[in-house]
């Protein structure tokens, strides 16, 4: 059985849609788990009177995405679990071309999809992402004219708008952290997944149109992005990205600080800086963190290298 597992805040102008598009599967064997974050809008008595069949778990607080998603997942009975935004509607095989990735790729830990912007949908949001050797991560093809140029293969990470995951990969890495509460926690757990030898796979034909940041976005997304990818490079990076990369990670983190000071008056700017004076302040929580993640890594330096999207491929 397949688990698809949708965090909800205040989604009730978006559920219907998405959960009309999970309806129209062609693969029927999966259930559905909407996990409320003590919306404040008509969600709640929406999912009651018109979609009876849905498992809701109501939280009495907003958990953040990465909590509600853990609450899903935990209550979830399928050997894949799926995670989708209540912003998105997927394509009427995408659940079906989900699992026929994995079974062509065993050694799959995880399934991309291909997720493209729903008001314009000969573009990409994602073909799968990846992490580069500035230490950011990104979304492959995005904003790109999508002409099936990327076909199907391995990537770095699944974007958790519509991630896809093996039980018994989860089971070996832990669920989201819930620190990250909202941003780059698909990114900690691709790397906590890639240096267990679990690798991610891109699948073109699992199609899925997301309404591009209609729930989230702002000044409190970029406070999360600030914050979160410094979380990502304390906690997951292993000791030979950084021997190699660190000029270019830190000129990374200097420029988007040096960008928000230029945008100060905007308050998304001001916001990211915000993060990143928080994420540096968390540094030794993270560090904690980081003697567990790479006590647990199973792939040689060379792999790892291999794993950024600009890094030699044999080092």
């Amino acid at each position: 059985m397949i688990s698809v597992i949708i965090p909800n805040w205040n989604g009730a102008a978006h559920l219907p849609e998405c959960l009309a598009a999970l309806h129209a599967q062609t693969d029927r064997d999966f259930e559905v788990l909407v996990v409320d974050n003590n919306s404040t809008d008509e969600s709640l008595r929406l999912l009651a009177a018109r979609h009876s069949a849905v498992r809701v778990i109501a939280l009495q607080h907003n958990a953040g995405f990465t909590g509600a998603c853990n609450a899903g997942l935990a209550a979830a009975f399928g050997s894949l679990l799926v995670l989708l935004n209540n912003d998105t509607a997927a394509a009427p095989d995408w659940l079906a071309e989900v699992r026929a990735a994995f079974a062509r790729n065993p050694n799959a830990g995880s399934v991309a999809s291909r997720m493209l912007l729903y008001d314009k949908r000969d573009t990409l949001h994602t073909a799968g992402d990846l992490f580069g050797s500035d230490g950011m991560p990104a979304n492959r093809g995005v904003w790109q004219r999508d002409t099936g140029q990327y076909s199907e293969g391995e990537v770095f990470s699944a974007c958790g708008g519509s991630a896809a995951y093996r039980r018994s990969m989860l089971e070996e890495t832990g669920l989201l952290d819930e620190r990250f509460f909202f941003s780059c926690e698909d990114v900690d757990l691709g790397w906590r997944a890639q240096l267990r030898d679990w690798r991610c796979v891109y699948a073109p034909r699992a199609i899925v149109y997301h309404k591009l940041a209609s729930t989230g976005g702002g000044p409190t997304a970029s406070y999360y992005d600030g914050r979160n990818s410094i979380h990502v490079l304390v906690k997951d990076l292993p000791g030979i990205v950084w021997r190699r990369h660190w000029r270019s990670i830190l000129r990374r983190q200097l420029q988007l600080a040096v960008q928000a000071l230029r945008s100060w008056r905007g308050a998304a700017a001001r916001a990211r800086l915000r993060g990143q004076l928080a994420g540096i302040a968390a540094v030794p929580a993270m560090l904690a963190a980081r003697r567990r993640v790479q006590a647990a890594r199973l792939i040689s330096d060379a792999r790892v290298l291999a794993l950024l999207s600009s890094a030699p491929q044999d080092a």
